[in-house]
């Protein structure tokens, strides 16, 4: 068993774990390469159809390519696929040229909240990694969060030998973060290995390509010749240029992230 079969592995007993516990459960698809790659393990882990809701969070303001690769795969792959937004802050003229935290609290946290209320879901399957961000690294598998959505990061539950806390009162819900234990690095050689499709946005053009993508007006690219996923997993063994660093919210406040996590964001 090699490396990435042992973290994919891990990633599909948790899927198949958190989709034995709970009835209501859906899939947080931001069309990026983690999330795809969640999705590609979850079709994986039940035998090519998801028996289980795909959101796909919709500000607006993605970039194009994330609509197209959306609307061409959740075709592909027979998803059954929710689009979830936040049309009455929409309507208020609600953009990332406002005050960003008031903008993706909105338009995502917000966005999300009024899905889990329409379709009543338990439990939410999320591509989070650990070393992504240094408020992520705090998360649990198995994370839940309260009523009103807010997470409690210095009270998380402890998950000795594997063993998922799964109980919570009705008006509560769980996120489970089945590659939490995957690094930046890791996705791209399964990617590489398996030969999942991935936006294109990620590859170099004119010098340039992005390493997180999401909201067009929020992210930049950063300096690279990798035009190919071996390309990019070779700068990748070298750079030290941090994997958000192109992410708008993270530079305006180095709070920022736990604020937005705190109140319910992804």
């Amino acid at each position: 068993m090699t490396y990435l079969d042992k973290l994919e592995n891990k990633s599909t007993y948790i899927i198949r774990e958190a989709y034995s516990r709970f009835k209501n459960i859906a899939l947080l698809w931001s069309i990026g390469k983690d999330s795809t790659s969640l999705l590609w393990i979850c079709r994986k882990a039940f035998f090519g159809n998801i028996p289980f809701p795909t959101i796909h969070i919709d500000t607006t303001f993605k970039f194009k390519e994330i609509y197209e690769f959306r609307n061409k795969y959740s075709k592909d792959w027979h998803l059954n696929l929710i689009i979830a937004k936040n049309n009455e802050a929409l309507k208020n003229s609600m953009s990332p040229a406002n005050e960003k935290f008031e903008c993706c609290n909105n338009l995502k946290t917000e966005a999300l909240k009024i899905a889990l209320k329409e379709f009543n879901f338990k439990a939410l399957l999320l591509a989070i990694r650990r070393d992504e961000h240094g408020i992520r690294a705090k998360e649990r598998y198995f994370s839940p969060r309260s009523a009103d959505f807010t997470w409690d990061y210095q009270n998380q539950p402890i998950e000795p030998w594997e063993i998922y806390k799964y109980k919570l009162p009705d008006e509560q819900h769980f996120r489970i973060h089945p590659m939490l234990h995957w690094t930046e690095l890791d996705i791209w050689k399964y990617i590489q290995r398996e030969r999942i499709p991935t936006v294109s946005l990620y590859f170099s053009k004119n010098r340039k390509r992005y390493r997180s993508i999401g909201c067009e007006p929020c992210c930049e690219p950063v300096s690279s010749k990798a035009g190919t996923i071996k390309k990019i997993i070779k700068e990748l063994e070298t750079t030290s240029i941090s994997e958000r660093s192109g992410r708008a919210q993270d530079k305006e406040n180095a709070y920022t992230m736990q604020k937005l996590r705190s109140l319910g964001y992804m």
